[in-house]
């Protein structure tokens, strides 16, 4: 399943999607979250309905920055069962320092002390199915992605918080989680 970031549709995870049907893979999105703006619970919300209305299970999440922060918090709720793992990719699970500084409630929301950033760092258990990657340096999250507890982090040598999407490590870490 596709969780994109912030401001993002499915259509710009398009690389992961590809790589994933090339496996022979259901790559499923939810058309609900739309271009991800609502608050985090509100897209957990989403994911959960959609997990449990569609019948899924043994799900394999593919979430780019904010999709990564839902994903996790889906991973929480009544639909947990359902998923068996997540690839997170530049997900500012520690939120973002300059999120205070920008405009609209949608990106301050990012804050490092905003309550579903502090909520969801306290739900430790669901880290160790997590498998988070990361650029070397994030403009947007200059606090990087490291999640504590992960089942691993991953920071590839390069820069950005969108270029990494097609990054090769990327590309093998999906493929990876894909297939365990």
């Amino acid at each position: 399943m596709i969780l994109p970031g912030v401001y993002e549709t499915w259509r710009f995870l398009q690389p992961l999607i590809t790589a994933l049907h090339e496996r022979g893979h259901p790559v499923h999105v939810v058309q609900t979250l739309g271009r991800n703006r609502r608050p985090v619970r509100e897209e957990a919300d989403a994911v959960t309905a959609f997990l449990e209305e569609s019948g899924l299970t043994d799900v394999l999440l593919v979430a780019h920055s904010k999709g990564g922060l839902a994903g996790k918090l889906a991973m929480t709720g009544p639909a947990a069962h359902r998923v068996r793992a997540m690839l997170a990719i530049a997900t500012p699970f520690g939120g973002s320092r300059y999120a205070r500084m920008l405009p609209g409630r949608t990106l301050r929301a990012f804050s490092p002390t905003h309550p579903s950033i502090v909520e969801l760092a306290r739900a430790l258990d669901v880290n160790q199915r997590i498998v988070s990657v990361y650029a070397e340096f994030d403009p947007h999250i200059p606090e990087g992605s490291e999640l504590s507890g992960a089942r691993k982090n991953v920071r590839v040598a390069t820069g950005g918080h969108f270029r990494i999407l097609a990054h090769p490590r990327v590309m093998a870490e999906v493929a990876a989680l894909s297939e365990s």
